[in-house]
């Protein structure tokens, strides 16, 4: 059995991310995804956007096919409204969360109610298993008030989104891989222990101020991704100012991943047959 000391998932793998443009150019920060983090099983991309000038982000995200995988959305601040051609709609504002899984195929756009101001957060891409992946589309959305926050000690907040932190479970369920998904602020100097299922692929990304993660603490700067090697805790520190991250973990699928733009499958032929489909509007 491990000690308490041996359990603490070190970092072994820093990421700054790389700016680039999306949809109708949006400008943001990919941080997984990119040449430096390909993908990060389950975790297929995690994408930044952040900016309080309108013209970064007014074009947003036309309507887009996606097949095969995850889409989370979790806003900071500004609105973006979502629609798809199955009928749903919804509205995103500051600490919404919306999880949806596209599953056998959808096409949806995600574009910003505003015009200027700050629009910030972030879409982390998530791997379906092979048995899932042609399986119906479906959302989970939730509004701030449906996202616990918890107390840590030293004055720590933590708003989980999925799985579950001390004793505390988030919103979002049923979902393959068994996520964690958290959105963490610590005082300055205060330090946060949290217990991490075994085996999930982990990451840390500090989105306000720094942090020193991991054992041996390793200085994480705001805007650079932590990957966590392996153990059963994961440690944070603030150091002398308010630090804020966002902390992930899945369970790996071990699955041959097959990419083409919005569409994650097995195989070169499934991805044909995406594509086939979506040109023939059977999504």
């Amino acid at each position: 059995m491990l000690d308490a000391a041996a359990a603490i998932r070190p970092v072994v793998k820093l990421s700054r991310g790389q700016p680039t443009s999306d949809g109708a150019g949006v400008r943001l920060n990919r941080l997984i995804g990119n040449q430096a983090l390909g993908e990060l099983d389950p975790f297929l991309l995690l994408d930044e956007f952040r900016s309080e000038e309108g013209a970064d982000y007014i074009g947003g995200f036309p309507d887009h096919p996606h097949r095969g995988f995850e889409t989370v959305t979790y806003m900071l601040a500004g609105r973006m409204r979502h629609r798809d051609n199955h009928g749903h709609s919804g509205l995103l504002g500051p600490g919404s969360v919306q999880w949806m899984t596209a599953g056998r195929g959808i096409v949806h756009s995600e574009m910003p109610e505003q015009e200027d101001g700050l629009m910030w957060g972030f879409q982390l891409w998530v791997n379906l298993p092979a048995a899932e992946k042609m399986t119906a589309p479906r959302y989970q959305e939730f509004d701030p008030a449906a996202v616990p926050v918890v107390q840590g000690p030293d004055g720590a907040q933590i708003r989980v989104i999925a799985g579950s932190l001390l004793s505390v479970e988030g919103p979002v369920r049923g979902v393959a891989t068994a996520p964690l998904l958290a959105d963490i602020a610590l005082p300055a100097g205060a330090a946060l222990s949290l217990d991490l299922p075994a085996g999930h692929q982990t990451f840390a990304y500090p989105f306000e101020g720094g942090a020193l993660i991991g054992d041996p603490p390793r200085e994480v700067p705001r805007g650079t991704l932590a990957v966590l090697g392996e153990g059963t805790q994961v440690m944070l520190r603030a150091k002398d100012a308010p630090a804020r991250l966002l902390l992930a973990a899945g369970r790996p699928l071990g699955e041959r991943v097959a990419r083409y733009g919005p569409f994650v499958m097995n195989t070169q032929e499934q991805l044909l047959e995406a594509v086939a489909d979506f040109r023939a509007g059977r999504f």
